[in-house]
């Protein structure tokens, strides 16, 4: 006979105890979640926001260049799966980034219909830019949360994500880089 605690065990993820205390589901606990999610990602953007007001772009520019520099040669239809994003949407970013330098585009190798996206060196030192701004940010949280509470952290984040974000978030698990 299983009981509550050995069946909690069971569960994928669960960890001791997991279940056991359920008064972080309470309405004002779900509540400061959403207000930690939204204060922690202000914080953490704000130095990118800042070095990208001064170059005329935005957020928007600042996903293109971390997800094509995580990924060099990109096609733009998987681009435009990653961002969940029109093709005039990505457009209008984009091409001003083609244009400035910062992302190359080369026909496909099999198929030359497709567009194939890596950053130049410019795009590159760009972006290296930005992920400093925000690796400081994550190494001190890390630091202070701690090994378990970083598990945790990527657990909640994972459960976040709906299956296509998934697929893409092990496709960059698996490269690497």
């Amino acid at each position: 006979m299983l009981t509550k605690h050995s069946s909690m065990a069971a569960m994928p993820g669960a960890g001791p105890g997991a279940g056991s205390n359920l008064l972080f589901l309470r309405e004002s606990e779900l509540r400061l979640a959403q207000d930690l999610m939204f204060f922690g990602y202000r914080d953490f953007t704000a130095g990118p926001d800042r070095l990208l007001e001064e170059l005329a772009m935005g957020r928007a520019h600042h996903r293109v260049l971390h997800f094509v520099g995580r990924r060099p040669g990109i096609t733009v239809g998987d681009l435009l799966a990653i961002l969940a994003i029109t093709k005039q949407s990505l457009g209008r970013v984009l091409q001003p980034m083609i244009e400035d330098g910062y992302v190359t585009q080369a026909a496909g190798r099999t198929d030359k219909r497709q567009r194939l996206l890596s950053l130049t060196d410019k795009g590159a030192a760009l972006e290296r830019r930005l992920y400093d701004c925000q690796r400081e940010w994550v190494m001190r949280a890390y630091r202070e949360a701690g090994p378990a509470a970083v598990e945790g952290f990527r657990r909640v984040m994972r459960g976040l994500m709906g299956d296509e974000a998934r697929a893409e978030l092990e496709i960059l698990e698996r490269s690497g880089s």
